[in-house]
């Protein structure tokens, strides 16, 4: 690498979700981020500069590799922050955020790998929070979408109530997403964990997984786990299957803030279905796939199977497809003493790339620019506890954040 102190590298350029990325840096920041694309393949990455067409002719690109180290640290010397979209993390992901931890160099990624992330935490929250690193999971649509979708939401309760909800709702109201080849790895190696591992299941049932060990409060959660109508939004709703990961990011992140959202703070995700006799059945129909899709992907041979059917990892959806994705989140929150809020996160872009990249890219931005050493202190943080206020702002030029009630 040159001796230049890039902002941020983008490692793993060449994948699906990474050649997105570089295509959004370029697009939205031109020459105000001095950033650097990383890749094991030399070919590969000669071949994304073509793709990026006349801006891609000077783009910086390094060779990186998660098997030598030597590589990894050779990036992280001459990079502030660096953006991993190497997954399924569980699998690729371990030795970057090690270097990161040890090296003090800032990081973020998109998984949704929650048994992984509290992994992380236990080997590399000792190394980050001495070297000065901050690592931040999760930052694309799981779970930036709901954790800075709660952290609006309190903000406005506060303006208003001049207290935080103790009670948040998250309903996912609409959506149309296109399903890309290493998120399908990513779910069934989660599976497969937590089928062979005992530990990696209670981490699983555990809503306060990833809180600071200090925070661990007997109070129950609510889950849900079947098809139920819900009064507060008279809809019927079903599973959400990635409620296991933001509800474990949004509650480390009312650790993180102090408790901030209450002392008895409880939040639930689901996926609304609809109304009436429709809805009921569209739930129904919903909770029984989602079983069978559970069920199946624990058994061996027909984990196997499931993997050959759906996208080899770095395949996705077409651009086309992305084009046409959208997603519209409702928030309802309640404070103790029974006023409510409602609010809604809604983007015009496929949640899983178009809209999870804008969140990538602008996370780790937050990071480079808007987020100072000797403010923040290293340790591994959620969105929502890091950026607060400074992220908002950035997503809110794709990403709406609006009250409902008003």
């Amino acid at each position: 690498m040159a001796s230049t102190k890039y902002d941020v590298t983008v490692f793993g350029a060449t994948s699906f979700v990474g050649k997105i990325l570089c295509r959004y840096l370029i697009e939205t920041f031109g020459q105000e981020l001095n950033w650097v694309a990383a890749a094991r393949s030399r070919d590969k990455l000669d071949a994304l500069k073509v793709e990026l067409g006349t801006a891609g002719k000077n783009l910086h690109a390094v060779q990186a590799d998660v098997t030598d180290e030597a590589s990894l640290r050779a990036l992280c010397e001459h990079t502030r922050v660096v953006i991993s979209t190497v997954g399924p993390y569980a699998l690729y992901g371990e030795p970057l955020v090690k270097i990161c931890a040890e090296t003090g160099t800032d990081y973020c990624d998109l998984t949704g790998e929650i048994q992984w992330v509290h992994k992380m935490l236990q080997r590399y929250e000792k190394a980050a929070k001495a070297s000065g690193a901050r690592i931040v999971h999760c930052c694309g649509f799981d779970s930036i979408s709901s954790d800075m979708g709660v952290y609006h939401l309190q903000q406005q309760a506060r303006e208003r109530f001049g207290q935080p909800c103790n009670k948040v709702k998250m309903r996912l109201w609409d959506v149309k997403s296109g399903f890309g080849g290493s998120s399908a790895v990513s779910l069934l190696n989660v599976i497969k964990e937590a089928v062979s591992d005992p530990n990696v299941r209670k981490v699983m049932r555990n809503p306060y997984a990833i809180c600071p060990p200090d925070y661990q409060p007997k109070l129950r959660q609510p889950d849900v786990k079947t098809a139920q109508r819900d009064p507060d939004f008279d809809v019927w709703v079903a599973p959400f299957i990635m409620a296991p990961v933001n509800t474990r990011v949004v509650q480390r992140s009312h650790a993180l803030l102090g408790q901030a959202y209450g002392n008895d703070f409880t939040y639930e995700e689901a996926m609304v279905t609809g109304s009436g006799a429709r809805g009921a059945f569209k739930a129904s129909m919903l909770t029984a796939a989602l079983g069978a899709l559970v069920s199946g992907a624990a058994f061996g041979p027909t984990r196997k199977l499931m993997a050959r059917l759906y996208l080899a990892p770095g395949a996705g959806p077409s651009p086309q497809a992305q084009e046409a994705g959208f997603y519209d989140l409702r928030f309802l929150g309640t404070t103790t003493d029974g006023r409510s809020l409602r609010t809604q996160v809604y983007d015009n872009r496929d949640p899983g790339y178009g809209s999870t990249v804008e969140m990538l890219g602008q996370a780790g931005a937050c990071l480079a620019f808007d987020t100072p050493k000797d403010s923040y202190a290293g340790g591994f943080w959620t969105p929502a506890s890091l950026f607060g206020d400074r992220l908002i702002p950035r997503l809110s030029k794709g990403i709406r954040f609006t009250v409902l009630d008003e």
